[in-house]
Protein backbone atom coordinates (compact mmCIF):
# COMPACT_ATOMS: atom_id res chain seq x y z
CA UNK A 1 0.00 0.00 0.00
CA UNK A 2 1.26 3.48 -1.12
CA UNK A 3 2.78 5.35 1.71
CA UNK A 4 0.85 8.79 2.54
CA UNK A 5 2.16 11.81 2.51
CA UNK A 6 0.03 15.05 2.56
CA UNK A 7 1.14 18.89 1.84
CA UNK A 8 1.13 21.16 4.29
CA UNK A 9 -1.66 23.41 4.83
CA UNK A 10 -0.74 26.69 2.91
CA UNK A 11 0.31 24.47 0.22
CA UNK A 12 -2.90 22.65 -0.06
CA UNK A 13 -5.07 26.51 0.10
CA UNK A 14 -2.74 27.38 -3.01
CA UNK A 15 -3.19 24.49 -5.15
CA UNK A 16 -6.47 24.25 -4.63
CA UNK A 17 -8.45 27.41 -4.38
CA UNK A 18 -11.83 26.04 -4.02
CA UNK A 19 -11.16 24.08 -0.95
CA UNK A 20 -14.02 24.33 1.66
CA UNK A 21 -13.71 28.18 2.84
CA UNK A 22 -12.76 28.85 6.25
CA UNK A 23 -14.33 31.89 8.61
CA UNK A 24 -11.81 34.46 7.29
CA UNK A 25 -12.44 33.74 3.52
CA UNK A 26 -14.72 36.19 1.66
CA UNK A 27 -17.14 34.01 0.63
CA UNK A 28 -19.36 37.02 -0.61
CA UNK A 29 -16.64 36.74 -3.45
CA UNK A 30 -17.09 33.59 -4.40
CA UNK A 31 -20.42 31.42 -5.90
CA UNK A 32 -21.92 28.74 -3.63
CA UNK A 33 -21.08 25.09 -3.83
CA UNK A 34 -21.73 22.32 -1.23
CA UNK A 35 -19.24 21.79 1.65
CA UNK A 36 -19.27 17.96 0.42
CA UNK A 37 -18.73 18.55 -3.01
CA UNK A 38 -15.80 21.09 -2.39
CA UNK A 39 -14.82 18.23 0.05
CA UNK A 40 -15.49 15.31 -2.62
CA UNK A 41 -13.29 17.13 -5.03
CA UNK A 42 -10.23 17.70 -3.13
CA UNK A 43 -10.51 14.36 -1.42
CA UNK A 44 -9.92 12.94 -4.97
CA UNK A 45 -7.52 15.50 -5.75
CA UNK A 46 -5.77 14.07 -2.85
CA UNK A 47 -5.72 9.97 -3.86
CA UNK A 48 -4.60 11.16 -7.50
CA UNK A 49 -2.10 13.08 -5.83
CA UNK A 50 -0.65 9.98 -3.44
CA UNK A 51 -1.13 8.05 -6.45
CA UNK A 52 -3.29 5.98 -4.46
CA UNK A 53 -4.37 2.36 -6.42
CA UNK A 54 -7.84 0.55 -5.88
CA UNK A 55 -7.50 -1.49 -2.50
CA UNK A 56 -5.83 1.18 -0.86
CA UNK A 57 -6.68 2.21 2.49
CA UNK A 58 -7.45 5.93 3.12
CA UNK A 59 -6.76 7.56 6.67
CA UNK A 60 -9.61 7.14 9.02
CA UNK A 61 -12.49 10.07 8.61
CA UNK A 62 -11.12 12.21 11.32
CA UNK A 63 -7.68 11.87 9.53
CA UNK A 64 -9.25 13.00 6.32
CA UNK A 65 -11.03 16.13 7.97
CA UNK A 66 -7.93 17.04 9.41
CA UNK A 67 -5.84 16.76 6.12
CA UNK A 68 -8.13 18.51 4.11
CA UNK A 69 -8.89 21.17 6.68
CA UNK A 70 -12.37 20.27 6.61
CA UNK A 71 -14.91 19.19 9.62
CA UNK A 72 -15.91 16.13 10.04
CA UNK A 73 -19.91 16.00 9.56
CA UNK A 74 -18.93 17.53 5.93
CA UNK A 75 -16.09 14.90 5.13
CA UNK A 76 -18.74 12.52 6.14
CA UNK A 77 -21.04 13.54 3.63
CA UNK A 78 -17.97 13.99 0.99
CA UNK A 79 -16.74 10.10 1.85
CA UNK A 80 -21.00 9.23 1.03
CA UNK A 81 -20.89 10.14 -2.08
CA UNK A 82 -18.12 9.12 -3.73
CA UNK A 83 -19.29 5.78 -1.90
CA UNK A 84 -22.40 5.96 -3.87
CA UNK A 85 -20.52 6.85 -7.05
CA UNK A 86 -18.18 3.82 -6.84
CA UNK A 87 -15.12 5.87 -5.91
CA UNK A 88 -14.37 4.85 -2.17
CA UNK A 89 -15.71 1.41 -0.21
CA UNK A 90 -16.97 1.86 3.07
CA UNK A 91 -16.07 -1.33 5.22
CA UNK A 92 -17.63 -1.32 8.56
CA UNK A 93 -14.85 -2.04 11.41
CA UNK A 94 -12.08 -1.74 7.93
CA UNK A 95 -12.03 1.68 7.34
CA UNK A 96 -12.60 3.92 4.11
CA UNK A 97 -10.70 2.07 0.89
CA UNK A 98 -9.90 3.26 -2.82
CA UNK A 99 -12.83 1.09 -4.60
CA UNK A 100 -11.88 -1.95 -6.34
CA UNK A 101 -13.11 -2.10 -10.37
CA UNK A 102 -14.19 -5.02 -12.13
CA UNK A 103 -11.30 -5.07 -13.72
CA UNK A 104 -12.76 -3.65 -16.88
CA UNK A 105 -10.69 -1.82 -19.58
CA UNK A 106 -12.04 1.47 -18.37
CA UNK A 107 -12.28 0.56 -14.70
CA UNK A 108 -8.04 0.36 -15.26
CA UNK A 109 -7.58 3.01 -17.55
CA UNK A 110 -9.78 5.87 -15.63
CA UNK A 111 -9.38 4.69 -12.02
CA UNK A 112 -7.66 8.51 -11.60
CA UNK A 113 -11.05 9.77 -13.30
CA UNK A 114 -11.79 13.72 -11.66
CA UNK A 115 -15.53 14.36 -12.11
CA UNK A 116 -14.89 17.83 -10.96
CA UNK A 117 -12.45 18.70 -13.32
CA UNK A 118 -13.57 20.43 -16.30
CA UNK A 119 -10.15 19.11 -18.28
CA UNK A 120 -11.06 15.66 -17.76
CA UNK A 121 -14.64 16.05 -18.42
CA UNK A 122 -13.96 17.54 -21.98
CA UNK A 123 -11.44 14.63 -22.45
CA UNK A 124 -14.40 12.56 -21.58
CA UNK A 125 -16.39 14.26 -23.84
CA UNK A 126 -14.20 13.52 -26.88
CA UNK A 127 -13.55 9.89 -25.99
CA UNK A 128 -17.38 9.38 -25.78
CA UNK A 129 -17.58 11.33 -29.22
CA UNK A 130 -14.89 8.51 -30.98
CA UNK A 131 -16.36 5.71 -29.36
CA UNK A 132 -20.19 6.00 -29.87
CA UNK A 133 -20.00 7.82 -33.24
CA UNK A 134 -18.51 4.31 -34.61
CA UNK A 135 -20.33 2.39 -32.65
CA UNK A 136 -23.78 3.90 -34.34
CA UNK A 137 -21.82 3.95 -37.85
CA UNK A 138 -21.40 -0.21 -37.06
CA UNK A 139 -25.56 -0.14 -35.68
CA UNK A 140 -26.51 1.30 -39.12
CA UNK A 141 -24.50 -1.52 -40.69
CA UNK A 142 -25.26 -4.80 -38.59
CA UNK A 143 -28.18 -4.20 -36.32
CA UNK A 144 -31.20 -6.99 -36.55
CA UNK A 145 -34.61 -6.09 -36.75
CA UNK A 146 -35.05 -7.12 -33.31
CA UNK A 147 -31.91 -4.52 -32.34
CA UNK A 148 -33.65 -1.59 -34.59
CA UNK A 149 -36.47 -1.96 -32.50
CA UNK A 150 -34.94 -1.88 -29.29
CA UNK A 151 -33.40 1.41 -30.39
CA UNK A 152 -36.05 3.16 -31.88
CA UNK A 153 -38.47 1.92 -28.47
CA UNK A 154 -35.61 3.62 -26.15
CA UNK A 155 -35.31 6.24 -28.02
CA UNK A 156 -39.14 6.90 -28.42
CA UNK A 157 -39.01 6.38 -24.15
CA UNK A 158 -36.36 8.95 -23.60
CA UNK A 159 -38.74 11.83 -25.37
CA UNK A 160 -41.93 10.53 -23.63
CA UNK A 161 -39.47 11.11 -20.48
CA UNK A 162 -38.59 14.36 -21.33
CA UNK A 163 -42.40 15.84 -21.99
CA UNK A 164 -43.10 15.01 -18.42
CA UNK A 165 -39.52 16.34 -17.49
CA UNK A 166 -38.96 12.76 -15.43
CA UNK A 167 -35.65 13.28 -15.04
CA UNK A 168 -34.80 10.08 -13.09
CA UNK A 169 -37.16 8.05 -15.74
CA UNK A 170 -35.33 9.43 -18.70
CA UNK A 171 -31.70 8.69 -17.35
CA UNK A 172 -33.07 4.43 -17.43
CA UNK A 173 -34.17 5.35 -21.16
CA UNK A 174 -31.49 7.30 -22.11
CA UNK A 175 -28.69 4.32 -20.44
CA UNK A 176 -31.25 2.27 -22.36
CA UNK A 177 -31.08 3.89 -25.69
CA UNK A 178 -27.61 3.79 -25.33
CA UNK A 179 -26.38 0.48 -24.77
CA UNK A 180 -29.13 -0.97 -27.34
CA UNK A 181 -27.07 1.12 -30.01
CA UNK A 182 -23.51 -0.29 -28.46
CA UNK A 183 -25.14 -4.04 -28.50
CA UNK A 184 -25.98 -3.43 -31.96
CA UNK A 185 -22.18 -2.47 -33.04
CA UNK A 186 -22.06 -6.36 -32.18
CA UNK A 187 -18.97 -5.73 -30.58
CA UNK A 188 -18.73 -6.53 -26.99
CA UNK A 189 -15.61 -4.21 -26.43
CA UNK A 190 -17.42 -1.11 -27.76
CA UNK A 191 -20.18 -1.68 -26.00
CA UNK A 192 -19.01 -2.09 -22.51
CA UNK A 193 -16.73 1.23 -23.10
CA UNK A 194 -19.56 3.19 -24.20
CA UNK A 195 -21.06 1.93 -20.47
CA UNK A 196 -18.05 2.29 -18.62
CA UNK A 197 -17.73 5.89 -19.90
CA UNK A 198 -21.27 6.59 -19.39
CA UNK A 199 -20.79 5.65 -15.69
CA UNK A 200 -17.60 7.88 -15.46
CA UNK A 201 -20.22 10.81 -16.81
CA UNK A 202 -22.69 9.85 -14.43
CA UNK A 203 -20.03 11.07 -12.00
CA UNK A 204 -20.00 14.23 -13.03
CA UNK A 205 -23.11 14.75 -12.98
CA UNK A 206 -23.82 13.81 -9.44
CA UNK A 207 -21.43 16.15 -8.13
CA UNK A 208 -21.69 18.70 -10.49
CA UNK A 209 -25.33 18.73 -10.88
CA UNK A 210 -26.70 17.44 -7.94
CA UNK A 211 -28.90 14.96 -9.60
CA UNK A 212 -30.41 17.96 -12.43
CA UNK A 213 -30.11 17.42 -16.25
CA UNK A 214 -26.87 19.36 -17.44
CA UNK A 215 -28.76 20.30 -20.80
CA UNK A 216 -32.40 20.21 -22.82
CA UNK A 217 -33.90 16.58 -22.23
CA UNK A 218 -36.33 17.11 -25.09
CA UNK A 219 -33.54 18.47 -27.39
CA UNK A 220 -31.29 15.21 -26.47
CA UNK A 221 -34.40 12.42 -26.59
CA UNK A 222 -35.26 14.24 -30.59
CA UNK A 223 -31.61 13.48 -31.32
CA UNK A 224 -31.91 9.87 -30.18
CA UNK A 225 -35.03 9.60 -32.48
CA UNK A 226 -32.92 11.04 -35.11
CA UNK A 227 -30.00 8.20 -34.59
CA UNK A 228 -32.49 5.71 -34.39
CA UNK A 229 -34.01 6.20 -37.55
CA UNK A 230 -30.53 6.34 -39.06
CA UNK A 231 -29.98 3.18 -37.69
CA UNK A 232 -33.10 1.53 -39.02
CA UNK A 233 -32.31 3.01 -42.66
CA UNK A 234 -29.32 1.64 -42.55
CA UNK A 235 -27.44 5.27 -43.13
CA UNK A 236 -23.62 4.31 -41.37
CA UNK A 237 -22.51 7.97 -42.56
CA UNK A 238 -25.32 9.94 -41.35
CA UNK A 239 -26.31 7.63 -38.01
CA UNK A 240 -22.11 8.21 -37.48
CA UNK A 241 -22.73 12.48 -37.85
CA UNK A 242 -25.89 12.36 -35.76
CA UNK A 243 -24.12 11.10 -32.95
CA UNK A 244 -21.25 13.20 -33.26
CA UNK A 245 -23.85 15.84 -33.49
CA UNK A 246 -25.87 14.53 -30.00
CA UNK A 247 -22.50 14.28 -28.10
CA UNK A 248 -21.31 17.94 -29.52
CA UNK A 249 -24.43 19.28 -28.37
CA UNK A 250 -24.40 17.54 -24.72
CA UNK A 251 -20.64 18.83 -24.17
CA UNK A 252 -22.25 22.88 -25.20
CA UNK A 253 -25.07 22.34 -22.78
CA UNK A 254 -22.61 21.42 -20.38
CA UNK A 255 -19.75 23.97 -20.79
CA UNK A 256 -23.40 26.64 -20.75
CA UNK A 257 -24.58 24.71 -17.02
CA UNK A 258 -20.62 25.23 -16.05
CA UNK A 259 -20.64 28.49 -16.95
CA UNK A 260 -24.01 29.32 -15.71
CA UNK A 261 -23.21 27.55 -12.18
CA UNK A 262 -19.98 29.52 -11.59
CA UNK A 263 -21.05 32.89 -12.12
CA UNK A 264 -24.68 32.59 -10.68
CA UNK A 265 -24.37 33.69 -7.11
CA UNK A 266 -27.86 33.65 -6.74
CA UNK A 267 -27.90 29.90 -5.18
CA UNK A 268 -26.43 30.65 -1.89
CA UNK A 269 -26.96 28.54 1.11
CA UNK A 270 -30.11 28.83 2.88
CA UNK A 271 -30.90 30.99 5.57
CA UNK A 272 -28.87 29.58 8.91
CA UNK A 273 -26.80 27.15 7.02
CA UNK A 274 -23.69 26.81 9.65
CA UNK A 275 -21.08 29.31 8.56
CA UNK A 276 -17.63 27.92 6.82
CA UNK A 277 -19.23 24.41 5.80
CA UNK A 278 -20.66 25.46 2.86
CA UNK A 279 -23.54 23.41 3.39
CA UNK A 280 -26.67 24.40 2.74
CA UNK A 281 -27.69 20.34 1.95
CA UNK A 282 -25.22 17.84 3.26
CA UNK A 283 -27.49 15.22 2.12
CA UNK A 284 -25.89 13.04 -1.00
CA UNK A 285 -27.30 14.05 -4.77
CA UNK A 286 -28.87 11.03 -6.27
CA UNK A 287 -27.26 9.77 -9.69
CA UNK A 288 -29.66 11.86 -13.02
CA UNK A 289 -29.24 11.81 -16.82
CA UNK A 290 -26.26 12.49 -18.48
Amino acid sequence: MNQIHWRSEKECIVANPSRVPGRGDDDASRPYRPGYELVAEQLLDYISEQELRPGDRLPTEKGLAEILGATRNVTREAVKVLAAIGRLSVRRGAGIFVAEGSGGLVDDQMAQFRPTSMEHVLMLLDYRSVIESETARRAATLATPIEVRAIKESARTTLDCAVRHDVHAFARADAAFHDAVGAASHNVFLRSSVAGVRRLAGQSDVLLFHGDAPGSLEVAARQHLAIAEAVSAGEAALAEELMLEHIATTQSQFERKIRDRLFNLGDRPAPGAPAGDGAADSSPPRTSAS
